[in-house]
């Protein structure tokens, strides 16, 4: 497993983020997976990635800001390949535009922390 975390200065944090079961919640989630899909699908860990999943959403500095928190997996079954946070971290960085943009959303520049 590995974690993402990162802040979207275009997405308001409200309260209805803090119940997985809201709408916002699940609309959400739905979008960001997809996104986080495709961009982990297009890296060095396509051939291990198996997805991603929603953990939290959290008020971030800005007022139009949702900081999200995900925990990613991957199989660990191969002996030839050894997960590099920090190689993954600047596919990241070149995948969103230099950390401003995943999709339709619009990042926070110093928010992308990837945790092996």
């Amino acid at each position: 497993k590995f974690t993402i975390n990162f802040t979207i200065t275009n997405l308001r944090y409200t309260s209805s983020f803090s119940n997985p079961h809201s709408v916002r919640f699940s609309a959400t989630t739905n979008v960001l997976t997809a996104l986080l899909d495709r961009l982990f699908k297009n890296s060095s860990i396509h051939s291990i990635y198996t997805g991603c999943k929603m953990m939290a959403f959290r008020p971030a500095q800005g007022i139009e800001d949702t900081g999200v928190d995900a925990v990613c997996t991957y199989k660990t079954d191969s002996d030839a390949f050894q997960f590099d946070q920090v190689i993954l971290y600047y596919e990241v960085s070149k995948k969103t535009n230099g950390i401003t943009n995943l999709g339709i959303y619009s990042l926070n520049q110093e928010s992308l922390y990837i945790n092996g």
